[in-house]
This record gives structure tokens, sequence and C-alpha cells, in this order.
């Protein structure tokens, strides 16, 4: 049996992914470690998971609300995921020295993980938490992407091998990526066709909630959220939405509010709650409101729901043209969107003729097929040990598609 190694940073949806491959992992008799933040790790992937604890920036992922494009781009890199990096890296060394493992699974944005085990001689593999890297999210920002090779550069000779090449966020031993080419297209990323796995969204029952109190679905539902990290960006964008629905009383909706920026004068046909089990009510609702997060995308995809997506910055933009462009969704403009726009929009991919649910469908039968947790594990027991066990258990498969770096 192999030693797993999960290096992942204090972001919930690159945790995850990987907390429900670590189950498959485990439940087939072998042993997973985490180097990451504790605290959000046994909360994601339970109390009885091993944790390396790894340092992390004072500040965590602290930025103005408004920052966007090649500016958050820049923040997003300079700011958090390269101090997160240069903090994490004497945890990933003392994890790797003493748990010892076969395979180190380092997430795309917790780039310690591969370049502390090029350093160290141990082989590793990135985990693609979101299909946006899979697109080359500069292309078109030649300068960004020097400035980017320059920062990784600079990482590499602090906490890596600086003899070695390449981009330290895709290791050369392959890729495992949370999507498939359904939603994506071909992948663009600088390995080698064959050593690209996607196996679509790897998700697992999460606890119940017993705060959560149900609202009465007796329409068109539909979920709306922007994810908690844009919280405080989002209050004139919902109380656009409110509008749109009152405008739209044979609909249902169901609006996730953890900063309490809408007040108590609601239409009927509007909840409110802090908090929703997202993945149980995906499989109630007819269409999904959201922020282009890739795990909402995906978890509302795997449903077969439809998609109004309202990017706001870093990865967002680039998931919304994925998804438009596999005609699983409408996207709108987060800063300019008034009620009237939102309601068009959400008319449009609820009307079954506009072919944005038969898309989602299509979408969710690939997501279904690619094998998931299962077939992220038959992956990860390959790359370790060589051993071919694709189709033991998941139903994985690898990507046979041209790619260019």
């Amino acid at each position: 049996m192999s030693r797993f190694l999960f290096v992942v940073p204090p972001l919930v949806g690159h945790v995850n992914p990987l907390a429900a491959v670590a189950r498959e992992l485990t439940a087939r008799g072998h042993t997973v470690a985490w180097a990451g933040h504790p605290d959000l790790v046994t909360r994601l992937a339970g109390a009885g998971a091993r944790v390396f604890d790894c340092a992390v920036p004072g500040t965590g992922l602290d930025r103005p609300p408004d920052l966007t494009g090649p500016a958050a781009f820049r923040f997003l890199w300079r700011d958090f995921f390269v101090p997160l990096a240069d903090a994490m890296a004497p945890g990933v060394a003392a994890a790797v020295e003493r748990f010892a493992p076969d395979l180190v699974v380092a997430d795309q944005h917790a780039v310690a993980g591969g370049l502390v085990a090029e350093r160290l001689g141990v082989r590793w593999i990135t985990s693609a938490s979101t299909s946006a890297e899979l697109a080359d999210p500069l292309d078109g920002l030649p300068k960004v992407a020097v400035w980017l090779a320059q920062l990784l550069a600079g990482l590499r000779a602090r906490i890596g091998d600086p003899s070695v090449g390449g981009d330290p966020r895709c290791s050369p031993h392959g890729v495992l990526a949370f999507t498939t080419p359904d939603l994506v297209g071909d992948p663009r990323l600088p390995v080698a066709p064959d050593r690209i796995r996607m196996v679509g969204p790897a998700l697992h029952t999460r606890p119940a909630d017993p705060a959560f109190t149900r609202p009465a679905l007796d329409g068109p539902a539909v979920l709306v959220t922007l994810g908690t990290a844009n919280a405080d960006a989002g209050g004139r964008f919902l109380t656009e939405v409110v509008g749109a629905f009152a405008e739209r009383p044979h609909l249902r909706a169901v609006v996730v509010d953890p900063g309490g920026l809408l007040g108590a004068d609601l239409p009927g046909n509007v909840a409110v709650r802090e908090h929703v089990p997202q993945l149980e009510l995906l499989a109630e609702v007819d269409a999904v409101l959201c922020h282009a997060g890739h795990n909402t995308v995906c978890e509302s995809l795997w449903h077969g729901v439809p998609l109004v997506l309202a990017p706001i910055r870093d990865d967002q933009p680039i998931v919304a043209r994925q998804v438009v462009e596999a005609g699983a969704g409408v996207r709108i403009r987060f800063g300019r969107a008034r009620s009237h726009h939102i309601g068009a929009a959400l008319d449009t991919v609820l009307d079954s003729a506009s072919g944005h649910r038969a898309a989602a469908g299509a979408i969710a039968r690939s997501f279904r097929a690619a094998g998931g947790a299962a077939g992220a594990a038959d992956h990860l027991i390959t790359t370790a040990t060589g051993e071919d066990v694709t189709g033991s258990v998941g139903t994985g498969a690898a990507v046979h598609h041209a790619t260019s770096g």
C-alpha cells in the first residue's frame, strides 16, 4: 500500500475535492496525510485526518473588494500565494521527511508542495481544483505572464531546486483535474496529454446542518450564492437580485447572505439564509445564479442545473466563459447588472427551449462518467506505484487532447 501527502492552501474549494479522494484512498487501505491548515483540513476531511501544520501569512486573503482584473491577479500571487508558499515550505518539508510519502499531491496554488518535493527528490503530481488554469488564464497578458514567471523563479530559488525548470504550478509527472473536456475543451498545459487526467468533480457527503431551515420550494426555484469570499462585495448586486424576483412572483429564490447584507423587507418568494447545504439544494432547484466559483459551477452542473453567472474576479471570468461556450449558462456583468438584466437571464436559462438545461445535462453525464474520487484514486495509485489500477474501482480516463504550453 502507498502513502500520499496532500498539500493544500487554506481555501475550502481547494481542499474539498481532495477530501473526497482521501476517503477513497483510505477505504482501499492506503495512507493519506495532509500538509496545510489543521483546523480547515480536519473540518473538511474529518477529525481523524493526519495533518502536518503549515504556517499561513498573517493577513490571509484580505484584499479590497473592488479589486478586479489583472490587478487582482497580481495581488493574489504577490500578496497571497507566494507568501503562502514561503510560509508553508518548512511545514511541507517536515511533513515529507516525517511521513515519507510515495507521492506528493500538491494543489496548484499551494506551490510549496511541488517546489519542496522537487528539492527533496520526491515524486509529485499537481491537483488542479479549478478549470481556469487549464485554459491559460494569462493568454493575451504577456507582460503579466513574464511577471509571474519571474516571481515563481524567485520562489523556486528560495524553497525549491533552482536547477529545475518548468512551471511549479504544473508537475511534469502529471496533472489531476477535477473537470472534463465537455466543460473546458482541450487543456492548455505544458505537459504531455497522457499525463493529464480529468476525473470530473470529486464530491462527497457533507454533514447535515441542523440549524438550516428549509424554505418552501413550491415553484421553479433558484439558488443564489456569491460564495463566502465575496460576501462583502455583493450588497448592491443582491439587492438587484431581490428586485428581479419581486417582479417574478412565480419563482422561488434561496439567497445565501453570510454577510447579512439584505434587510428583512423581502418579497414572499425570496428566502434568505446565512448558510445552506448546497449539495442538497442543488438536487431541488431549477437554476443557479452565482459568481462562477469553480466549486459551485461544477456542483451545479453535476446536478444538470443551468447557470446565470456574474463573475467578480480571479478565475471566475474564465470559468464563466467555459460555461457559456459549453451552452450551459448565461453571463451577466456583476458590477452593472440591474434587476431587469438579472431577470432576463433567469428567464432565459429557465426556458427549456433555450437549450441551457440540455447542455447542463450533457456536462452532468460527462462528469459522472469521468470517475470522480474513484478515478482520481486510480490515477494517484498508478502514478505512485506504476501499477495500472484503472477500472478496478473507478472509471476515470486519461484525456487525449492536443495541448499547448
